[in-house]
């Protein structure tokens, strides 16, 4: 019987629960009906629905339709469902006219990381009762799974796709030239001797000269066997091959650093690990349960005690960090793409505990969300309500805030006090919640299953009989010109066409401008995928409101877009800050720009509040910084756009940490990434702010940072600040920012890859070249601790390269240090990305471990990690030298990290190209100005003091940046250089903190 058949018996047992509502015989037959297949019409935005035969494979691990233009991206992993709904309910079944279809025939499958939909239509209601019922099967088998089935199922998944990928006739078998482009596209550089000579051991059967899936198995695994994992073996097991109970104690208490290691333990490994009948009776580990063993989520890089929650949750909120996400119900940029409620379920799923919704006044009396001032589409803030109501705590309990950013009248305003009240009811009840201390924040544990509301609040001067007040109304929009704004109440217009034809070249003029590609994440969300989305995005609004279509005006397009090209225009000469690209570096002002006296006037416009919305802030109350006043009050949190965090974090880093002992602090991303992009939440995090606002509908570097920090502590969304955050101070831009402590110091050995795959923008794809991959290791923290260091390049090999190399990294403050794993394909002319991982220094295991790469089934790195206290200057410690080595004698050379060794031609010539990382260079240095995204041009290689040439630091290209602050805003504290002279001799209110 083959694994796979083994694994779907052992992952039955997952289902039971299940089966309480449902018989085994009911489930089977909706099975079945699946396999067979059924015809269902699939709705599209904006098009007729298209009749497809719907069917689940044959291993029950993918929905697949045809016919289709694109066969093989027709399919959806049941993996990578995140729900299905019965009925009307999606934004695409809402524009359908009622009556056209049969609620009862009617559901959705959502999926993938950016909540897409699948809305199908049944003949008959039993027909879509099957595929829910089915459906909902698999899902509850999936999530019922440990971290162990699931691996073991994916590596089953895996397998089976690889085959069925390289079977191109679909007769079931493979042949050996099926065989051959199959080694190619795993990176495989054997020869065809070796491959022939694998070929017919694995072939077994009778049919000679194929192999079927079983016997591509045993062919697999013979072509996998680990040479390093085997000399690992051998050196515990006193050169046998394998391991008794004793020796794995042995290797798990010496190498795994693991604690209360006893027999039993030993022996359970043993009975799931090994393959071999006789090994289990014998009670020892062979090779290939070992691989198993080592492959496992038991040795992965990442902590497993810190899946679950283990930080204290009894401080007050202001000690923790929080996930928060900007502008939650956007699914793509800032100005033409759709809103909608499901994205808050998802960022709810992912982790986030704090969301934001931006309401405006809609029709009928009805509060609408959107973002104000551009083309993105409106959804009903009731909508909204409910999404958050139903997901807030399927993961965990802990708070969620809901940042309300409030453009309503009043009338409207006390809708949403209502429709907050009647949905969400006893989560908003805050009055059992005991601090403790009247000027303390409480606690995520006193808050658990509460909703925080945050927004603004009627002053205190105002009596309680006063149904309604003037408040400050700051805006996350205003910092772009009024002018820039995009407003619907025009004349006399243009055509659907001259309105995108002008956005579509301003948009295009912004791309040549800011390079804000992302190096390491080529199919990030930049402007050029903006572009892409221009006329979809556009036509979309103006068929869903054609009045602007009939009335819109010249300046609609114009004035939306003209002012962020007047606005690059007088930033082109920038100053360096610790950040780069991804950090605004504040300027002088154009000479049309409004002064900071006039300025300061329009941010201190005021509206209309009601009591009923302001009763139900408590604990969140939304603040300026010309508002905060240090009368040792509890409960506000002040809100900067990047841009006026980025000066207060340089000018008064120390200060804002103290003021983040007490209050809250909320940055969110300059309203000038259209794209929406994302800044690096690192300064922020390093001076103690907890609510670093990203745009999660972007992936790229900075939510891999985002998510890396918060999966530790259970991705409960809420991590503990270091406590020398939370009491006392220092300064993080020192170059000792905590000299009384001691330092860490991580020892990281290479040791090899396997399955690493092509570069995901291959030029041709799985034809391409065998690649040539090596790995950098990256620090990501306080500024001195940032840095980065790397291997050697293996030539025409993925699939297994070896390393062996050693990295040696000292962290000041690894509270709050990412590592970050990268794996690049060298090229002559530059490198291409391959993938990453990135995990907190205080989640990393020492020992042996493998780095499974973020988003690859079977991609890893293998590595030895050992963590050190070091008081002051330490010299760099070795693991054990020489154990993977062929030559003892280049271990040696390891001790000395700038020692030089003989190198053949070929490897020279390599090196002196312009991206081939150089063995016995220094660590690359960076503050924050590097912790972001860079994007990288090829450069002349700079020469080493000892003749090696190595890639030299590439120009940075920043984006566009958002208005300066004034002394307005920063009061006493010191003008940053870049504003200096604008700011000379103007007066302001101080600021306190």
């Amino acid at each position: 019987m083959s694994s796979w058949n083994l694994a779907e018996r052992s992952r039955a047992r997952y289902r039971r629960h299940f089966l309480v509502d449902n018989s085994a015989f009911h489930v089977e037959r909706c099975m079945s009906v699946m396999q067979s297949g059924t015809q269902m019409i699939k709705l599209k935005r904006g098009a007729k629905g298209l009749v497809r035969l719907f069917y689940l494979d044959e291993h029950r691990t993918r929905l697949r339709w045809r016919p289709s233009r694109k066969s093989e991206k027709a399919k959806i992993l049941i993996d990578s469902i995140y729900k299905v709904t019965e009925g009307r309910q999606s934004e695409i079944f809402h524009r359908q006219a009622e009556g056209n279809f049969d609620p009862s025939c009617c559901f959705t499958i959502y999926h993938g990381n950016h909540m897409e939909s699948l809305d199908l239509i049944t003949s008959n209601p039993e027909e879509a009762r099957t595929w829910i019922t089915g459906l909902k099967y698999l899902m509850a088998g999936i999530s019922d799974e440990d971290s162990l089935a699931k691996r073991q199922r994916t590596h089953d998944q895996w397998l089976k796709h690889t085959f069925e990928e390289a079977d191109k006739n679909g007769d079931g078998l493979l042949n050996i030239e099926e065989t051959h482009q199959l080694m190619h596209k795993l990176n495989v550089n054997l020869p065809r001797r070796k491959v022939r000579q694998m070929f017919q051991e694995a072939d077994t059967d009778e049919n000679q000269g194929t192999l079927t899936f079983e016997e591509f198995c045993v062919f697999y695994k013979m072509m996998s066997l680990r040479r390093d994992l085997y000399l690992l073996l051998l050196s515990y097991s006193d050169k046998k091959d394998h391991l008794t109970a004793e020796e794995l104690a042995q290797f798990l208490k010496v190498e795994q650093k693991m604690n209360n290691v006893t027999t039993d333990y030993c022996l359970d490994i043993i009975r799931k690990f090994e393959v071999s009948e006789e090994n289990k009776a014998k009670n020892v580990l062979g090779i290939e349960g070992f691989t198993s063993f080592m492959r496992s989520p038991a040795c992965d890089v990442f902590n497993p005690l810190h899946h679950e929650v283990f930080q204290d949750m009894e401080q007050p909120l202001c000690n923790y960090y929080i996930a928060s996400s900007h502008n939650t119900y956007l699914t793509g940029d800032q100005l033409l793409s759709q809103s909608r409620a499901d994205m808050y379920a998802r960022v709810l799923q992912e982790g986030c505990r704090c969301v934001e919704v931006d309401c405006w006044d809609g029709p009928d009396g009805e509060p609408v969300v959107h973002h104000g001032y551009t083309l993105t589409s409106k959804i009903l803030f009731r909508d909204v309500v409910e999404t958050i109501n139903k997901h807030a705590f399927v993961k965990n309990e802990f708070p969620v805030i809901l940042s309300i950013e409030n453009h309503c009248s009043v009338q409207q305003q006390r809708k949403i006090a209502q429709y907050l009240k009647a949905i969400f009811r006893d989560k908003l009840d805050l009055s059992s919640v005991d601090t403790g201390d009247s000027k303390q924040l409480p606690s995520p544990q006193s808050l658990r299953g509460k909703i925080l509301v945050k927004g603004k609040k009627l002053p205190y001067h105002l009596g309680d009989d006063a149904e309604e007040g003037d408040v400050s109304d700051e805006d996350s929009a205003d910092e772009i010109e009024d002018e820039c704004k995009f407003r619907l109440h025009c004349n006399n217009g243009t055509t659907e066409h001259q309105v995108e034809s002008f956005i579509r070249k301003k948009l295009e003029s912004l791309l040549k401008e800011s390079q804000i590609r992302d190096k390491e994440d080529p199919d990030s969300f930049t402007v050029r995928a903006l572009l892409k989305a221009t006329h979809e995005g556009l036509n979309a609004h103006l068929t869903q409101h054609p009045d602007v279509k009939e009335s819109g005006k010249k300046s609609h397009g114009r004035s939306l877009m003209t002012n962020f090209g007047k606005y690059k225009k007088t930033t082109k000469s920038r100053s360096k800050s610790y950040g780069t690209d991804d950090e605004e570096d504040a300027q002088q002002p154009p000479s049309k720009e409004p002064s900071p006296l006039s300025r300061l006037g329009r941010r201190r416009k005021t509206m209309k509040l009601c009591r009923e919305l302001s009763d139900l802030v408590v604990y969140t109350n939304s603040v300026a910084a010309q508002d905060i006043m240090d009368d040792g009050s509890t409960g506000n949190v002040l809100s900067f756009s990047e841009t006026r965090a980025h000066q207060v974090v340089q000018q008064k880093a120390e200060q804002f940490m103290v003021y983040n002992q007490k209050q809250l602090t909320r940055v969110y991303p300059s309203a000038y990434r259209i794209d929406s992009s994302n800044f690096n939440p690192l300064p922020y995090w390093s001076t103690g702010c907890q609510l670093v606002a990203l745009n999660y509908q972007s992936e790229g570097r900075m939510m891999q940072l985002n998510r890396a920090k918060f999966k530790t502590n259970g991705n409960c969304g809420y991590v503990l600040k270091p406590q020398q955050m939370c009491k006392g101070t220092f300064n993080p831009f020192s170059g000792d920012p905590l000299p009384a402590n001691p330092k860490k110091q991580l020892v990281l050995k290479v040791i090899s890859g396997q399955q690493l795959p092509k570069p995901p923008d291959s030029m041709f794809g799985d034809r391409g070249e065998i690649i040539d991959p090596f790995v950098e290791v990256e620090i990501i923290g306080l500024p001195v601790d940032c840095c980065k260091d790397q291997t050697r390049v293996v030539d025409d090999n993925g699939f297994n390269p070896m390393w062996e190399e050693t990295l040696t990294f000292t962290v000041h403050m690894p509270e709050i240090a990412l590592v970050r794993f990268l794996v690049w394909d060298h090229d002559p002319i530059g490198r291409d990305f391959v993938g990453q991982r990135t995990v907190t220094f205080s989640s990393l295991v020492p020992g042996y471990r493998h780095v499974y790469l973020e988003g690859l089934t079977e991609a890893s790195i293998f590595v030895h990690i050992t963590i050190n206290d070091i008081c002051g200057k330490s010299r760099q410690l070795q693991g054990l030298k020489g154990l993977f080595h062929k030559n003892p004698r280049l271990a040696a050379s390891d001790s000395n990290p700038h020692s030089m060794r003989k190198r053949s031609l070929g490897d020279r010539i390599l090196r002196r190209t312009a991206s081939a990382p150089a063995k016995g260079r220094k660590k690359s240095k960076t503050g924050f100005h590097e912790m972001v995204e860079i994007k990288e041009s090829v450069c002349e290689p700079a020469r080493e003091p000892d003749g090696v040439l190595r890639r030299t630091a590439r120009s940075l290209q920043a984006r566009p940046v958002s208005m300066p602050v004034g002394r307005t805003l920063l009061g006493a504290w010191p003008p940053a250089p870049a504003v200096a002279e604008a700011a000379e001799g103007k007066e302001s209110p101080p600021v306190q903190f």
